[in-house]
């Protein structure tokens, strides 16, 4: 797995390590479709339920799949924190806070290196043509 990733992608995904804000792929990302884990891709969010929440990282309220995330206590930091980690692949995914938007209040704070973009058109051809109903 070590060579199929890029080294950001690697220290994010396996060394739980996290990108900097406004200096990575997905956090201005506008276009319709569904993000992915770069390691598994299993179906995690959409870009429906995207918004921006002013940090830098891509911010989501709601999972695509909650049956694909794992939620785990961090207590790396000073404060107790949920992080977030695909079930399958098992990637460091980023963080799980309650400040978010509506409807739910939640911020799903994830790292664009932990993520694989794929928009709306590509979908049928990438394999995940039943998420095209969501647009």
């Amino acid at each position: 797995m070590r060579g199929e990733l890029s080294d950001q992608q690697y220290q994010v995904t396996q060394k739980e390590g996290t990108e900097r804000p406004f200096d990575n792929a997905y956090w201005n990302e506008k276009r319709d479709g569904i993000y992915v884990d770069v390691v598994s891709g299993e179906p995690l969010f959409s870009s429906r339920d995207k918004f921006d929440s002013g940090t830098g990282w891509p911010s989501f309220f709601l999972p695509l799949k909650p049956e694909h995330l794992v939620e785990k206590t961090d207590t790396k930091m000073a404060i107790a924190r949920t992080e977030v980690r695909s079930r399958d692949g098992d990637s460091h995914l980023g963080h799980l806070f309650k400040d978010g938007t509506a409807p739910v209040g939640l911020r799903y704070c994830i790292n664009s290196a932990s993520l694989r973009f794929i928009q709306k058109e590509e979908l049928e051809a990438e394999g995940y043509g039943q998420f095209l109903g969501y647009f």
